[in-house]
């Protein structure tokens, strides 16, 4: 089996190419026509924090809350046992909600409510606009750095890795539509670093090899590089996604759209550091003498 990887690998980097390829097209189609769920954190809207029982969990009170508010009702544990933090939408002009107390009697858990405060759209706004400049100078530290490291069509090739990684984790929240909130974000911020330190373990053995074996074609190199992190980058990835996996299952329904966003962003960041990443350099003509040492002219 290993011995026929090795011997196809190059077809299965152009096949796993023209698959990554069409699921950016598909995402970015997604993206322009549905566009995102925006979470209450950029639309803006209502938080209460509630104090009742212990003993209370938010499988309890999310169901109640939902019906009684007719909408999806974000339910968050607080630091405090029995204290909960609710985010919902706000009430439309002429329509008016429930009491929380109300809304939550059938539980008999002595609901108080502390303090409600409303988020007004303009600072949601802030927030996306904070948010979409964190990752324009994220991305432009990226790309400084990889000119720095490496030279520019093996930078290229890790850079159109992280875009590749990003595009595909937001574009699958425009497909679902699933709410794209403050934690999504920090999971997309998280996913750009992961997939950076994936690309430059494969970049930099490519740079060693193309050193140290300048006679070889640059497929073979490429080969010989994946081969020689593969072992590491599937133990990095399977523990970290053993971690997010958790995170998923058991991290309730405030962690689901960062734990979500994590576990695709380590699936594509593996993909994208195997195949795009290595397969760009290649169309752009990297070849071994880009990093050989030049001779010293003595002419002035």
């Amino acid at each position: 089996m290993k011995n026929w990887i090795i011997k196809n690998l190059t077809k299965l980097r152009y096949m796993t190419g023209i698959v990554s390829i069409a699921l950016m097209v598909i995402s970015i189609t997604f993206i322009c026509v549905r566009g995102l769920n925006w979470g209450l954190d950029f639309t803006g809207g209502v938080v209460s924090e509630v104090q009742m029982n212990s003993q209370i969990t938010s499988s309890e009170i999310t169901p109640l809350m939902d019906a009684g508010f007719n909408q999806e009702v974000v339910v968050i544990a607080a630091d405090e046992p029995g204290r909960w933090v609710l985010r919902y939408a706000a009430p439309a002009k002429g329509v008016q909600y429930p009491e929380i107390t109300k809304v939550l009697e059938p539980l008999h858990a002595n609901v108080q409510v502390l303090n409600t405060s409303i988020v007004g759209p303009q600072v949601g706004a802030e927030l996306a606009e904070q948010g979409g400049l964190a990752l324009l100078v994220t991305m432009l530290c990226i790309l400084g750095y990889l000119s720095y490291r490496f030279e520019w069509r093996l930078a290229a090739g890790s850079l159109l890795a992280l875009l590749h990684d990003v595009i595909l984790a937001v574009g699958f929240f425009a497909m679902t539509q699933m709410e794209f909130n403050l934690t999504v974000l920090a999971a997309i911020l998280a996913i750009l670093g992961y997939s950076l330190n994936d690309s430059i373990v494969i970049a930099d053995r490519i740079r060693e090899l193309l050193i140290a074996k300048p006679n070889q074609d640059i497929e073979a190199t490429n080969n010989e590089a994946i081969i020689a992190t593969f072992s590491r980058t599937m133990v990095t990835s399977g523990t970290t996604l053993m971690t997010v996996g958790s995170l998923w299952l058991l991290g309730g329904a405030s962690l689901q759209g960062f734990s979500i966003a994590m576990f695709i962003g380590i699936l594509t960041g593996t993909w994208s550091s195997i195949s795009v990443g290595t397969l760009l350099p290649e169309f752009l003509g990297l070849k071994p003498e880009h990093y050989q040492p030049k001779p010293v002219v003595d002419e002035p």
